[in-house]
């Protein structure tokens, strides 16, 4: 087996191994503990703000929710080395008239807050708020955008696919350490075969079956058989 033979085999499963370790939907999607996060840098005119979140949800995820500081800086740091992102970027976070609250398009828990601009009193009615990438705090504005020059979506990982992802890794490194050991051992074989293979006919011719006396004893005998007779 050559070499280009062995890679050829490997590289298949160097995929697959790759394939289990990664949670996120494709390479365009960023991963930060237990999530994805995608960058729709489309701009789009919009009448609402469910035609930003619909941007998203066409893509199996939701407007961005922050939950820490850690989250918080992690975007900001995207955002400006790999997004090249607007100024403010539209959170998926809208006031809730019934309960008086902020509450996240997600469903997730109201965990962490960066507001600048906190004022007792004001209406917050169709009231949503935008990150400001320069700074990282959040502000408020209305809710009823007329564009967006880039939408941020946010996918939670499964749970099923989170609890595994720690077991993938050591999977695909004993996958990818047995094929290798296979692909040596195979290799070896292959060679020791093909160089029996190469030197077969001459052992065959060399050790053609011949009989257990040679003409020189047959003749021998024969004379001597004579020699009883006349004897």
């Amino acid at each position: 087996m050559t070499q280009a033979a062995g890679l050829t085999l490997l590289l298949p499963l160097l995929g697959l191994a790759a394939a289990t370790v990664a949670d996120c939907p494709s390479s365009t999607w960023v991963q930060f503990q237990d999530s994805c996060y995608i960058f729709l840098q489309e701009a789009i005119k919009v009448q609402s703000i469910e035609d930003v979140r619909n941007q998203c949800t066409n893509h199996g995820a939701d407007m961005i929710s922050i939950h820490n500081e850690e989250e918080n800086a992690f975007i900001l740091d995207t955002l400006k080395k790999q997004w090249k992102g607007p100024d403010d970027i539209l959170l998926g976070m809208f006031y809730d008239t019934d309960d008086a609250s902020f509450k996240w398009f997600d469903n997730s828990d109201m965990t962490f807050d960066k507001w600048t601009d906190q004022e007792d009193g004001e209406d917050l009615v169709d009231t949503c708020a935008f990150l400001h990438t320069k700074t990282g705090e959040w502000k408020k504005g209305n809710c009823e955008v007329s564009s967006v020059e880039g939408t941020l979506c946010k996918a939670a990982i499964p749970y099923k696919k989170k609890y595994l992802s720690d077991n993938h890794i050591l999977i695909s490194a004993l996958v990818i350490a047995s094929t290798v050991i296979l692909t040596v051992l195979g290799a070896i074989i292959w060679f020791l075969y093909k160089r029996n293979s190469a030197s077969g006919f001459t052992t065959v011719f060399s050790t053609a079956s011949q009989s257990p006396y040679d003409d020189d004893c047959v003749l021998v005998v024969e004379e001597n058989e004579y020699a009883v007779q006349f004897d």
